[in-house]
């Protein structure tokens, strides 16, 4: 949680829902294939090419070749090593993607300028066959040799299960959060206050609600370091933070373990405990796909060269258990991308953080943090992956009265521009960005809404929507 000071952007674009991902035919006088549109916006869109391997032979590596139309280029891509030559775009692999097993397939995705699709393919060489109409069945577009076919991410996702069943694996696509079908998710949950002051609130009771009734995909466990947190009983805490991630595991829900870092604001005066503690969770979690780390939660008075520096030295103690698990990076200025501290993302996206799967935190207090918030975070999040890991809807220093017009703009923001978040805080802290009314927490009942605050009955009906 902050201590922190608080031009409107013309809107960009408006982002389809990748439930509403449209398929679109390519034109029947072209080598074609038909591809995934995951979402619009007025000048450019985000598609998806899945490559299959329908032979009982492993195929050992691919390329596909996308030629494109006067006026549309391919500006970014994830899950592939990209090329051009003139108009056409060839697609490789990685390293990890580049073997397909018997039956198996792997994806990648990419953000387009212009509206034009593509209008011929290769795949390994060989030229892709087949096209779809909007409405019908997309076939196979198979290559002579050897059969590897080009198609839409036609699969339907889960309609019925936990947000784990439904999404899996999270990974980061270009600027966007997305499932292990290549789809872009938007996770909507709740943070605890400090794990050291309200054990009576992350009960089974207090998170079958979150889960059950408010439909929450996250469940952000804030781990103080210091104010009577890590520092004191390293193992005791890191036990507490490992039983919460259980927790959340049993229901379906993501996990993300914070680093609670604050004061002091220098995330290198924690390194070696920060080392040591990722080092443990990581290794306990490495089997799950529910587990998102957040290194360091608050950097302040320091430079974003000092944070990059640290978060460069911590991530390979996570990928060392953990290779596929998203890791979010705190930012300048209490993770406010540098704009609590006079500066903006530009130097993030200047020298970004050397390493793979990685998000930035973006945090604040809708009753401080306005219009220049929110501009920044628009602007930001053309170039970052964001995912704002901590918020309020009250003032920076967590009391006050709810401001809803300025909740609603930043919730409404977020929406547009899919990006996930969690709130400060599903507690019965005596404070107004408290969730839950004081003494709920050691009632036990935190059912329904009597027990609710204000923020709690906004951010319950915003989760559930």
């Amino acid at each position: 949680m902050k201590r922190r000071t608080a031009t409107i952007l013309a809107t960009v674009f408006a982002v389809a829902a990748a439930s509403t991902a449209a398929f679109f035919a390519l034109p029947a006088s072209a080598e074609t294939a038909a591809f995934t549109v995951q979402s619009t916006w007025n000048n450019g869109y985000q598609g998806q090419v899945t490559v299959n391997n329908n032979t009982s032979s492993q195929i050992n590596t691919w390329k596909v070749e996308l030629t494109f139309p006067a006026g549309t280029s391919v500006t970014q891509s994830w899950n592939t090593t990209q090329a051009v030559s003139g108009s056409t775009y060839t697609f490789t692999p990685v390293g990890w993607n580049a073997t397909i097993a018997p039956g198996a397939s792997t994806s990648f995705g990419f953000i387009a300028s212009g509206t034009g699709r593509p209008t011929s393919c290769l795949v390994n060489g060989q030229a892709c066959t087949g096209t779809t109409t909007p409405g019908s069945p997309s076939p196979s577009v198979v290559s002579p040799s050897p059969s590897v076919s080009v198609s839409p991410s036609t699969s339907t996702p889960p309609v019925n299960g936990t947000p784990v069943q439904v999404n899996g694996q999270l990974r980061v696509c270009g600027t966007k959060l997305c499932n292990e079908r290549g789809q872009v998710v938007q996770l909507k949950g709740m943070s605890t206050h400090g794990i050291q002051w309200f054990p009576n609130c992350y009960t089974d009771s207090s998170l079958d609600v979150l889960a059950k009734e408010w439909n929450a995909d996250l469940f952000r466990i804030a781990m103080y370091v210091q104010e009577q947190g890590y520092e004191t009983d390293p193992a005791g805490f890191t036990s507490r933070v490992n039983n919460l991630v259980e927790e959340a595991t049993e229901r379906g829900m993501y996990a993300m373990i914070d680093f609670h870092i604050l004061t002091p604001g220098d995330p290198a005066f924690n390194l070696e405990r920060a080392k040591t503690f990722f080092a443990q969770v990581s290794a306990r979690h490495a089997a799950k796909k529910n587990v998102i780390y957040e290194i360091a939660n608050e950097p302040n008075g320091v430079s974003w060269a000092q944070i990059k520096n640290y978060a460069e030295q911590v991530i390979p103690v996570i990928r060392a258990n953990d290779p596929d698990a998203v890791i979010i990076i705190g930012s300048r200025g209490w993770s406010s991308l540098g704009v609590s501290e006079g500066g903006n993302s530009s130097e993030i996206v200047a020298n970004p953080v050397n390493a793979s799967n990685i998000m930035y935190a973006f945090h604040y207090y809708a009753a401080s943090h306005k219009d220049n918030y929110r501009a920044e975070v628009e602007r930001a999040a053309a170039s970052l992956p964001l995912f704002v890991t901590e918020f309020g809807t009250v003032t920076y220093t967590g009391g006050g009265a709810v401001d809803t017009a300025s909740s609603n703009a930043w919730f409404d923001l977020l929406d547009r521009l899919k990006i996930g978040y969690a709130n400060w805080t599903y507690s019965d802290a005596n404070e107004g960005s408290a969730a839950l009314k004081p003494g709920t927490c050691s009632a036990g009942s935190f059912a329904g809404t009597g027990s609710l605050t204000e923020s709690g009955a906004l951010l319950r009906n915003r989760i559930r929507a």
